[in-house]
């Protein structure tokens, strides 16, 4: 349920220009004074709101911030956060959504948080978070398929990330498979999916997103392959507006998912932006490395590479490295 303040907000968000009073008390069906206590909170949490007799509100900007009311201001979808938790610090928001789909949390539910003490990327690396400069979170996804189609959600992550940060900046990120985002050669965005199954039956996943966003610099060790959005443009960037834009590519691609339960409909599009489509790659694995040339995705969203030999090989994710033949990408 959106709260008085949320909703002023969200109308606010969504206009063209100015709103008048009367008209967000009709919509709303609440008093004048309760919109104008409204317009006067949300000044005093930074956001610059023009207020004109005879026209009424028009939002001028935004601060730059991530808790629930204004992710749900932005938000334009259908399950994707409804159910927003913000917290200003948590050891992982993987973990948060874990543990609330575990007490009967519904399909969509979104943690969002500023500061992650414990977050993980892929293969239990570290993953750096710090405060009010990337987006880091995780959603809860209840979704109809079998066990082993899971795994293709976070190709479909990738996509919608790659969506929304290409509508949101002048940034044209490609896809590292099966889970980096980058732009210029450099990791922008991680992804890390989990899943809570029997042997025909999920009960939930999990997808955790972690996209630097304003970050300014990184440490020496992991400079040479991350980056930011503000790193890559010059420019600051909502984050919430980002996640908005998220949350809708998401939900498209979700769609076009569900309808076949693999990546048939979305392959074209997702080898699109592969990074490496038709490079060489060397494959790290268990049993040794070897290079080839990378061919893209097959319906399966396992990645088709083409060994020195002329062998064909399907690489699975899971404890998989893929990287190109001199560096990260």
């Amino acid at each position: 349920m959106y709260t008085v303040k949320e909703k002023v907000l969200k109308v606010l968000t969504g206009a063209e220009g100015y709103v008048s009073g009367q008209s967000l008390c009709n919509e709303l069906d609440v008093s004048r004074t309760a919109v104008w206590k409204c317009i006067n909170q949300l000044k005093e949490e930074g956001y610059v709101i023009d207020a004109v007799t005879n026209k009424g509100y028009c939002l001028k900007e935004c601060p730059d911030v991530i808790d629930e009311e204004a992710v749900k201001a932005r938000l334009n979808t259908r399950f994707f956060g409804k159910n927003v938790v913000f917290f200003e610090e948590t050891d992982s928001t993987n973990n948060v959504i874990k543990k609330l789909a575990e007490e009967g949390a519904e399909h969509g539910t979104l943690a969002v948080c500023e500061i992650q003490t414990a977050g993980r990327g892929r293969r239990g690396r570290s993953w750096s978070s710090p405060k009010g400069s990337g987006i880091w979170m995780s959603f809860l996804l209840r979704p109809g398929i079998e066990p082993e189609a899971a795994s293709m959600l976070t190709l479909v992550t990738a996509m919608a990330a790659c969506k929304a940060i290409s509508v949101k900046t002048d940034i044209n990120p490609v896809i590292k498979w099966p889970n980096d985002i980058v732009a210029n050669g450099k990791k922008i965005c991680g992804i890390l999916t989990e899943m809570s199954a029997e042997v025909d039956w999920i009960h939930y996943v999990v997808v955790g997103i972690g996209i630097n966003v304003n970050t300014e610099s990184f440490p020496e060790d992991i400079s040479k392959v991350a980056s930011s959005i503000r790193m890559e443009t010059g420019k600051r960037i909502n984050r919430s507006s980002l996640i908005a834009a998220f949350g809708e590519a998401f939900e498209e691609y979700y769609e076009l998912f569900l309808k076949t339960q693999d990546m048939s409909l979305l392959k074209e599009e997702y080898n699109s932006h592969l990074a490496n489509l038709n490079n060489k790659v060397k494959i790290i694995d268990a049993s040794g490395e070897y290079t080839g040339t990378s061919q893209g995705i097959n319906n399966q969203g396992e990645l088709l590479v083409t060994d020195d030999n002329g062998i064909l090989h399907v690489v699975r994710s899971g404890e998989v490295s893929v990287r190109g033949v001199y560096g990260y990408v």
